[in-house]
């Protein structure tokens, strides 16, 4: 039990900004053992960002309210996954070799690619949740409005990190052996079990209980077809994945998240 404690201390303190006990730090025992606690991070994040919309939803328009709800994930998160966004678009978008590709994505600067990427996907975010927002109002009974609106939050950031955590048992790490630098290499230098796949996937399919009809599983499908092709595409270019694919990976399936459960809930 103690060290299943210090593990989900070493994902919140990996995935997040929220401060952890002195005695957690990054060993590589532990970053590993973390992995199938990277799903429960969205409960935190999502559960945090939803209630700040909650509340500021009772005195702003819906549309402030989904602002400073991304803010703060922003912040508990440090733009981790953002960051991550950003270093994929840039080196896919300018690179053509795999070396050149990895030496653009661990370039800290933002280049173009990057700058359009976030600034769309971030847009395209607000609009998806401001669109699911005003369906709930329009739609919801009044014991459910506030459950469904938390439990789109959730899920969003839960399911989005579980595809992400797939990743650990599907694909091949893209980075050579002895590189230097990367702090999501720990991360990747062994499988995940089919326990702790279990494990993940609890933590990231649960919230969709949160929405009540049942038909919200079909949101899966969409989720991992992105996560075919995404892990196609970084497969043919760099032979796998890395920290910030992942990242990427999280950002896109959180918004087609959003997406296919509009349509579930309008079509089905």
């Amino acid at each position: 039990m103690k060290r299943e404690i210090q593990a989900i201390f070493t994902a919140v303190m990996f995935y997040t900004r929220i401060p952890c006990p002195s005695w957690v730090d990054h060993s590589e025992e532990y970053l590993q053992l973390s992995r199938k606690y990277f799903p429960l991070i969205g409960w935190a994040v999502g559960g945090i960002s939803g209630l700040v919309f909650l509340v500021l939803f009772q005195v702003f328009p819906s549309e402030l309210a989904i602002i400073f709800s991304m803010v703060t994930g922003v912040i508990m998160t440090g733009a981790f996954h953002e960051d991550g966004f950003a270093d994929t678009m840039d080196g896919f978008g300018g690179g053509w070799t795999k070396e050149k590709i990895l030496l653009i994505m661990k370039d800290s600067k933002l280049g173009t690619y990057g700058a359009i990427g976030l600034f769309l996907m971030l847009a395209i975010k607000f609009l998806a949740l401001y669109a699911l927002v005003d369906w709930v109002k329009g739609n919801a009974i009044s014991n459910d409005f506030y459950l469904k609106l938390w439990g789109i939050f959730i899920a969003g950031h839960t399911i989005s990190r579980f595809v992400a955590f797939t990743f650990f048992r599907t694909h091949q790490y893209a980075k050579a052996n002895d590189e230097v630098g990367s702090k999501s290499k720990p991360l990747a230098t062994s499988g995940i079990s089919i326990s702790d796949y279990f494990i993940g996937a609890v933590f990231g399919l649960i919230p969709l209980t949160f929405l009540e009809n049942y038909a919200v599983f079909l949101v899966l499908i969409p989720c991992f077809i992105a996560k075919w092709w995404m892990g196609s595409w970084f497969k043919k270019w760099i032979g796998g994945y890395t920290g910030d694919c992942l990242g990427a990976v999280q950002q896109v399936v959180e918004i087609i998240f959003y997406l296919s459960l509009m349509l579930v809930w309008k079509y089905i």
